[in-house]
């Protein structure tokens, strides 16, 4: 029972955030990075949002995520779109709203697709576990170096809204220094296990 709900969860997972990417791949050149948010922020929003299952599984002990690098990765994309974007719409105008729905999404459909992938079968395409485990050496850098620049984008408005808000951004800007680091190690670490493995049996999930 459990292992089917996971099952549904990835799946509906990778193909929500698969409809996020390709909603910006047709919005980008038809409209111009201006207007890219006006046309799919909301449901980015939505299907961000819903990640907070994934804290869940985590503290009920359904999958084996570490509970604190899971919190921090959503914790960190809910102040993106609730707390940024939502809240200071005009900063999503740039272009680096586009590259950090663009380094979401291709990373959370190789993602999903690979829980979904080795729930159902047991085992992942060796192309799929390549993707996983080597392209977030560059999609991580350019999604959180997204989330920074729209956050210091959005420090002059915050501080006309509330000077406590902006100093709040301002906290958070800072913590993403560690942070970035503990979750950039953490992935090479998994990464140097899975590939050293890759040649030799099916890639079980992390």
């Amino acid at each position: 029972m459990i292992k089917g709900y996971l099952i549904t969860y990835n799946t509906l997972s990778a193909f929500f955030w698969g409809c996020v990417l390709v909603r910006l791949l047709v919005l980008y050149p038809l409209v111009g990075p201006k207007f890219v948010a006006g046309g799919m922020a909301e449901f980015t929003r939505n299907v961000q949002t819903a990640a907070l299952l994934e804290a869940v599984h985590s503290a009920l002990g359904l999958v084996k995520s570490p509970i604190v690098t899971t919190v921090m990765q959503i914790a960190s994309r809910l102040l993106l779109v609730w707390g940024v974007v939502d809240r200071f719409p005009e900063v999503a105008q740039s272009p680096i709203y586009s590259t950090m729905v663009f380094a979401w999404s291709v990373t959370e459909v190789i993602r999903y697709s690979y829980y979904a992938l080795n729930l159902a079968r047991g085992s992942v395409p060796k192309a799929i576990v390549w993707l996983r485990y080597n392209a977030f050496f560059v999609l991580y850098p350019l999604g959180a170096g997204s989330e920074v620049l729209l956050a210091y984008f959005a420090l002059d408005d915050a501080q006309a809204f509330d000077p406590r808000y902006a100093l709040f951004l301002k906290a958070v800007l800072l913590i993403y220094i560690p942070g970035f680091y503990v979750m950039y190690t953490h992935m090479i670490k998994q990464r140097r296990r899975v590939m050293k493995n890759l040649g030799k049996r099916p890639v079980k999930q992390e």
